[in-house]
C-alpha cells in the first residue's frame, strides 16, 4: 500500500504516512496545517502560507523598502523647489529691513534693483569679498553684509539670530550711509506668543528703531529694548520692550548687540 505524503504549510515539512501527524515536528503547528501532497500537486513547488510569520515579516520588509524608496524620491524632487522659496522670503526679509513691499511684484527682480552687493566681511573690518554672502552663515571670522541703493542712498543691511522665549528670532537691520543711524529693520520668530513676543513682527514695535543710532562717541553701543521706565546702563539709546513679552524683548536686544559687535570694526572705519 502507497504511503501518502503531508506537508506542512507552515515550515514545509513533510510526513510520510497514512495520516498527518498530530503536531508538526519542526514548528510544532497542528494537524490542520498540513495537507496532502497528491499526484496532480507538484513537490517542487513550496504554496505561499499568507498566515505564516515568515510571509508577514517578508511583506512588512519589503513594504518598508517600497515607501523608503518613495518617500527619497518625492523629497529629492521637492527639495530644490523648497531651497527655492527659503531664498526668495530671505531676501522678501532682507527688502523689508528697507521698507521695500515685494506683494505682487517679482521679488528677484526686485531683489537685485535694491541690493547691490551681497559682501563678507571679517573681524578686522575687511571686506574679503565683494559678493557671496547671501549663502553665509555667519561663523568663523565670515559674515554677510549687503550693500543696497534706496534712492541713490546707501545702506548697510546687517543679518540678526537670536533666541526669544521659546525658539529661534532672527531678522535683519538696515543702517544709513554714516553705519550709524537705523534706516529699518526687520524682525521675526519660530514660535513666539501671540499677542505678547510675537509682537517684534509688527510696525509698533519695530518702526520706534527707526533713526536711533547704535554708535556714542564713535564706539558701539548698540541699541537697548527696556521695560518702560527703565534707563540703558550705558547710555546707548533705546526702545520700549513688549508689554507682556519682557523675555522676548530682551532676545531682541541681546540679538542686536551680539550680532552687530562683530561688524564693529567694519562699522567704525571711516
Amino acid at each position: 500500500m502507497a504511503t501518502k505524503k503531508f506537508r506542512c504549510t507552515v515550515c514545509g515539512y513533510i510526513h510520510e504516512g497514512d495520516k498527518a501527524p498530530a503536531i508538526c515536528p519542526v514548528c510544532k503547528a497542528d494537524s490542520s496545517a498540513f495537507e496532502e501532497i497528491t499526484s496532480g500537486s507538484s513537490t517542487g513547488k513550496k504554496k505561499i502560507n499568507t498566515n505564516s510569520n515568515v510571509y508577514t515579516l517578508l511583506y512588512a520588509s519589503i513594504m518598508v523598502v517600497i515607501v523608503a524608496v518613495v518617500l527619497a524620491f518625492t523629497h529629492s524632487s521637492l527639495s530644490s523647489t523648497q531651497n527655492a522659496n527659503v531664498r526668495l522670503d530671505k531676501k522678501k526679509q532682507i527688502l523689508s529691513a528697507i521698507h521695500i513691499d515685494t506683494k505682487g511684484k517679482d521679488v528677484e527682480s526686485v531683489y537685485t534693483q535694491y541690493i547691490r552687493k551681497d559682501m563678507i566681511v571679517n573681524g578686522a573690518g575687511e571686506v574679503v569679498s565683494e559678493n557671496g554672502g547671501f549663502d553665509v552663515l555667519n561663523g568663523d571670522d565670515a559674515y554677510a553684509l549687503y550693500l543696497a541703493e534706496v534712492d541713490g542712498a546707501t545702506k548697510y543691511i546687517l543679518p540678526l539670530n537670536g533666541t526669544g522665549l521659546w525658539g529661534a528670532i532672527w531678522g535683519y537691520i538696515a543702517l544709513n550711509a554714516d553705519k550709524n543711524t537705523v534706516y529699518g529693520v526687520f524682525f521675526s520668530h519660530a514660535s513666539e506668543t501671540p499677542g505678547l513676543g510675537a509682537e517684534i513682527v509688527t510696525p509698533a514695535f519695530k518702526d520706534p528703531f527707526i533713526g536711533k543710532h547704535i554708535m556714542k562717541d564713535g564706539k558701539f553701543v548698540s541699541i537697548a529694548v527696556l521695560k518702560k521706565g527703565k534707563r540703558p546702563e550705558h547710555g546707548e539709546e533705546y526702545v520700549d520692550a513688549i508689554s507682556g513679552g519682557t523675555i522676548t524683548s530682551t532676545g531682541v536686544s541681546n540679538m542686536l548687540r551680539i550680532c552687530m559687535s562683530k561688524y564693529e570694526k567694519f562699522l567704525t572705519k571711516k
